[in-house]
């Protein structure tokens, strides 16, 4: 499994994880988890940010006479120090035991908790219901739900040999989902198609 950050700040619905390396973010869409003692938390990864460690202090511009990006940080090394790489992940379910539930957990995540990007079997098993898709269609984050939404299902659908059958299943659980919402349903279908 391959472990993307860290917990810095929980909440029942959202975490926020650090990345220990610069730039290293896993991709908006995509499946996470993390723990709370003997729960798995999954978390959609909805945000991504590089921002400096100060807050309020914004870096500078310093390529005006580099030739490429990669010599700036070769020029000035403490820039990988003076930087941080951070992304966001909405809740949409847990795991206890052998049983997942796609509804919130009963506590959030714990700060400095181990961040893993889900493997392709588990982003299988997570799947195999689409029961998570209500909480992606009703997040008010940053970014809009049928962008996040439709993120999530092409990511999700990586994970399977017929991505098209995957796809086409949960186009349908969306038109049940959102049948009197019509803009909303088509802005994601569009999205999703192969």
């Amino acid at each position: 499994m391959q472990r993307v950050g860290e917990v810095i700040e929980a909440s029942t619905t959202e975490f926020t994880a650090q990345c220990y390396e610069l730039y290293q973010l896993p991709p908006l869409g995509s499946l996470a988890k993390t723990r709370e003692g003997e729960l798995e938390l999954y978390g959609v990864v909805y945000n991504a940010t590089t921002s400096s460690l100060e807050p309020g202090r914004r870096p500078i511009a310093r390529g005006k006479d580099e030739v490429s990006e990669d010599e700036i940080y070769r020029s000035s090394p403490q820039l990988l120090k003076l930087l941080k790489s951070e992304f966001g992940a909405l809740v949409v379910g847990h795991k206890q035991g052998d049983r997942t539930f796609h509804y919130l957990p009963p506590r959030p995540a714990r700060i400095h908790g181990f961040v893993y990007l889900c493997p392709a079997e588990e982003v299988r098993s997570f799947s195999s219901s689409f029961g998570f898709l209500n909480i992606l269609t009703g997040s008010n984050l940053s970014v809009p739900a049928e962008e996040l939404t439709a993120a999530c299902l092409r990511y999700i659908s990586q994970a399977y040999e017929d991505r098209r059958r995957f796809l086409v299943a949960a186009g349908r659980e969306l038109a049940s989902l959102l049948s009197g919402q019509l803009n909303r349903l088509q802005a994601i279908l569009e999205r999703i198609k192969q």
